[in-house]
């Protein structure tokens, strides 16, 4: 199997999405693959229970892409290793009355990792960089002082929310909470193909939104949004990885990959050492629960 260096899927610089490949041949079947994400799943795994004992940091993956990238079966695949405990899902939708009568980054402040647990965000707080800025008219729903009509938003307006955006990152990121971040670069015949499935296969037509031809003829504006937001905020405390999402099995091994090469780099996450006086009387505590049978 071909190995792939993680590094050069992570945005270091200004890129352009439609010269990035959406699909890598990384010499091997589909069950080699499967194999490889399987050792991967095994290790992650026990990193998490190794988190959970050091209870110092937290892990926050988010997932961004265009409609049938594959983020559902991703994350299914991905984290299936791990306790329950130890990892939470949380899928944003459009905000509902509560979350609007807040600031736009606030329910995802709410879905932070605890300390020792990773969160997956499917779908991000950069919807509100991406969905909003394809439809400005969602920004009025939030309320916003001085935002009165979609002239009012203006190219400062997005800056601002960048900024925002990475002083958020920035902040958890300082705070013990490791930030990877992942764009599944679909391309656009590929999603097509995808969607002719959902349509021509009876069990998967509950997938299937007529919405999703209506945003489907809106790709340049999404990718030319997706293109600014990823430039604008890849960070070395919270990097971008633009991984290759045409075929569903490689894009699975390589954010599994991922994530497993930069935890590995926190070689301080260890399981607590027993005090001294609990390690010298270790046989004494086993010869005490042993006596009672």
């Amino acid at each position: 199997m071909k190995n792939i260096d993680i590094n050069t899927l992570k945005v270091t610089n200004e890129i352009q999405l439609a010269k990035i490949p959406t699909f890598i041949n990384v010499e091997a079947s589909e069950k080699k693959k499967e194999k490889e994400l399987q050792k991967i799943r095994e290790k992650l795994s026990k990193i998490q229970d190794k988190m959970y004992a050091h209870n110092k940091y937290g892990v926050l993956i988010c997932l961004q892409g265009m409609d049938t990238a594959g983020k559902d079966s991703l994350i299914r695949e991905v984290f299936k290793e791990f306790n329950a405990r130890g990892v939470v899902v949380h899928s944003f939708k459009t905000p509902n009355s509560t979350e609007l009568e807040h600031d736009y980054l606030w329910r995802h402040y709410l879905a932070l990792p605890e300390k020792g647990k990773f969160s997956v965000f499917n779908r991000t707080h950069y919807e509100n960089v991406l969905v909003t800025k394809v439809h400005p008219t969602y920004i009025l729903n939030e309320n916003i002082p001085g935002i009165n009509s979609v002239e009012d938003i203006t190219p400062e307006f997005w800056e601002n929310r960048f900024e925002s955006i990475n002083a958020f990152e920035k902040h958890i990121a300082s705070n013990g909470v490791i930030v990877l971040k992942f764009y599944l670069h679909l391309s656009k015949e590929e999603q097509r193909q995808r969607l002719l499935r959902r349509l021509e296969t009876e069990k998967h037509n509950w997938k299937f939104s007529p919405g999703d031809l209506k945003e489907r003829e809106l790709w340049d504006a999404y990718q030319n949004c997706y293109e600014q937001a990823i430039n604008k905020t890849s960070k070395k405390y919270a990097p971008w990885y633009i991984v290759p999402a045409d075929n569903k099995e490689t894009c699975r091994y390589l954010v599994a990959k991922t994530i497993l090469e930069e935890l590995k780099k926190y070689t301080d996450i260890q399981e607590p050492e027993l005090e001294q006086e609990v390690k010298d009387n270790i046989k004494m505590y086993h010869d005490k629960l042993a006596s009672e049978i």
